[in-house]
């Protein structure tokens, strides 16, 4: 149980951990900020402090409705409140469980999320449940608004179709033909805050396919994250875009995913999907996380 008087320091402070997850080396991965004892702040306090960090996602650690689950949390990017994010979760399962745990849950917005922790290889990985099964978001803006939204030729865009998937959050996928092509992307103002507008999103996650499986890009300058290193949601919700562009059939299929190359974070995450008869029936999505600062914060 978490109680906000084991953390506060003389009545102003709370303690707060750095990881960097999706990965095992430090300064690599997505930074994550981790607050405990949070359960007397506002949703104005956590903001603040969320902005204060201006990482790309702050995790908020309350006392759990339920007894029997680990913790309740709230997660925000420096600019809103998210329902559920997958870099956060897998971050702050690692870090209640520490060396003894094997399952934590997680009281989110979106859900109860299930987060089983073993160590493969030495090393603690955590494999989170998506709370919610993706579902179609809105109609998908053509080829030509997307491709000019982020620097590139039409012809670039494939060979899948791109799609709108919300799963709690809401992400426009864009395939594109190669790694250079995801290379070169770039949000392109003011086509880029037109197709957010047309996709009602604001976010876009890009992906291509490589001989060791999916390299990918997240882009949501809109939501104070020019650039995501790792994306756990879009990870979890990406089944649904593959399983429509046929990419997908009937079992179980494991994916290795590496993000955030480009801007010198490099990350590793698996995604696992179970599809029977055309539907997907369960998701889920692995990664480690290394400790790297911790200290207190003043409450705003």
């Amino acid at each position: 149980m978490v109680r906000l008087s084991d953390w506060q320091d003389g009545g102003s402070m709370l303690r707060f951990h750095i990881y960097d997850v999706f990965t095992t080396m430090p300064f690599t991965g997505n930074p994550l900020a981790i607050v405990e004892g949070a359960d007397g702040l506002t949703a104005a306090q956590m903001q603040t402090i969320a902005r204060q960090f201006n990482l790309s996602e702050t995790i908020f650690v309350q006392t759990a409705d339920d007894p029997a689950h680990s913790a309740k949390v709230r997660i925000f990017f420096p600019t809103a409140e998210i329902p559920f994010a997958g870099h956060p979760t897998i971050g702050c399962a690692l870090h209640l469980a520490g060396d003894t745990g094997r399952r934590i849950t997680l009281e989110e917005q979106a859900g109860l999320v299930p987060v089983t922790i073993t160590r493969e290889g030495g090393v603690a990985v955590a494999e989170f449940t998506a709370p919610r099964l993706p579902l179609r978001h809105a109609p998908v803006p053509a080829h030509a608004m997307i491709a000019r939204a982020l620097g590139l030729l039409s012809a670039r865009i494939g060979p899948h179709d791109p799609g709108v998937w919300q799963g709690g959050p809401a992400f426009l996928y864009v395939p594109v033909t190669d790694l250079a092509t995801l290379a070169a992307a770039r949000p392109q103002d003011p086509a880029w805050t037109d197709l957010m507008q047309a996709a009602d999103v604001d976010s876009a996650y890009l992906y291509t396919r490589t001989p060791d499986g999916i390299r990918a890009r997240m882009f949501s300058p809109g939501a104070g994250i020019p650039e995501d290193p790792a994306t756990g949601s879009a990870t979890a919700i990406l089944a649904a875009q593959l399983l429509a562009n046929g990419a997908l059939g009937d079992g179980t299929t494991v994916l290795h995913l590496t993000q955030g190359v480009e801007m010198g974070r490099p990350s590793s995450l698996r995604l696992t999907v179970d599809v029977a008869q055309g539907a997907i029936t369960a998701i889920r999505v692995a990664g480690s996380a290394i400790k790297i600062a911790q200290g207190t914060i003043r409450i705003p």
